[in-house]
C-alpha cells in the first residue's frame, strides 16, 4: 500500500482543535481535503503529518504555533482613526476587511477594539500564536511524477 511523501497528491479527512480542546475547523460534511505534500498548500506541520501514512491509517498531530501560523507578531496590530473608514461602514469586533498595501498587494485584517475615536486592525492570522493538534484520516494518495 503506498505511502504518502513529498509530491504526492493526498486527500484527508481532519478535525483540528486548539489546546483547549475547542474545534476551529472540521472536513467533517464536506469533501476531503486534497493537496501536494511538501508544496507549501497547507501549513508546515500538517504538510509532514501526512508522510508516511497510508490509505485508511488515522493519526493524532501536535504542530506547534511556530509550524502552523507563526507567533503572534505585536507589530501587525495597529490603532487607526475612524475617520479612515468610509462613510457608511461602522467597523465591529470581529469584522474583517481587505486592506491595500503601498506595493499592490493587499492583506486580511481583523477588527480587534473599536472605541469612539479609533479601530485597532489585527493582520495575524486569527490562528497565530496557537499550538494546534488535528485528527488526520488519510483518505487517498496518488504518486507523485518523482515516484515510480
Amino acid at each position: 500500500m503506498p505511502q504518502a511523501q513529498s509530491g504526492d497528491t493526498v486527500s484527508v479527512h481532519y478535525s483540528g482543535r486548539l489546546s483547549d480542546g475547542t474545534v476551529f475547523d472540521s472536513s467533517e460534511g464536506r469533501e476531503p481535503l486534497t493537496f501536494v505534500v511538501g508544496s507549501g498548500q497547507v501549513i508546515p506541520g500538517f504538510d509532514q503529518g501526512v508522510v508516511g501514512m497510508s490509505p485508511g491509517d488515522t493519526r493524532t498531530i501536535d504542530i506547534p504555533a511556530h509550524q502552523a501560523y507563526g507567533a503572534y507578531q505585536d507589530g501587525l496590530s495597529v490603532q487607526v482613526d475612524r475617520s479612515q473608514f468610509p462613510d457608511g461602514v461602522t467597523p465591529e469586533v470581529g469584522q474583517q476587511f481587505e486592506v491595500g498595501q503601498l506595493d499592490g498587494s493587499s492583506v486580511i485584517v481583523t477588527v480587534t477594539e473599536v472605541s469612539p475615536t479609533s479601530v485597532t486592525l489585527d493582520a495575524n492570522h486569527p490562528l497565530a500564536g496557537e499550538d494546534l493538534t488535528f485528527d488526520i484520516e488519510l483518505i487517498d494518495v496518488q504518486q507523485g511524477a518523482n515516484r515510480a
